[in-house]
């Protein structure tokens, strides 16, 4: 990689960038399917509000925002989507607070890996999709 120049590089980190946070939601968007009543029952034990919606609209985000990331387009927006959606799924089913001893522990770590991630998506929306995307930064 020392002969490419700093752009190139960033581009390429771009893309890895954007292609890397993709799996997570698409992998959990295929067992929400496939475990349908699941999801359903796990929201409603914990409290979300319109369990069904919720549960269509959890595939939903996991399917359409990585697929617009993977193509470099509507990144900003696709980056905001996984934010809100992260932020969600942090709030409502990784409360650490409510939980004791090993459990505390799960939580607390899934709940900070989802703020990471909500960090990385944030810095993608504001670098861009790089030139390896359907619509690249100006």
């Amino acid at each position: 990689m020392r002969d490419l120049d700093l752009t190139t590089k960033l581009d390429l980190a771009l893309l890895f960038g954007r292609l890397s946070f993709a799996p997570l939601f698409l992998i959990s968007a295929y067992y929400k399917v496939m475990n349908w009543p699941a999801i359903v029952n796990t929201l409603t034990t914990q409290g979300a509000p319109v369990p069904l919606l919720g549960g269509n609209l959890a595939i939903a985000a996991e399917v359409i925002f990585p697929i617009l990331l993977i193509l470099g387009v509507q990144t900003r927006l696709a980056c905001f989507g996984l934010i809100a959606y992260t932020l969600g799924t942090m709030i409502i089913g990784h409360r650490f607070w409510d939980f004791t001893g090993g459990a505390y522990v799960t939580q607390l770590i899934a709940f900070f890996k989802n703020l990471a991630l909500c960090g990385g998506l944030l810095a993608l929306a504001y670098a861009g999709p790089g030139r390896h995307a359907l619509q690249p930064r100006p």
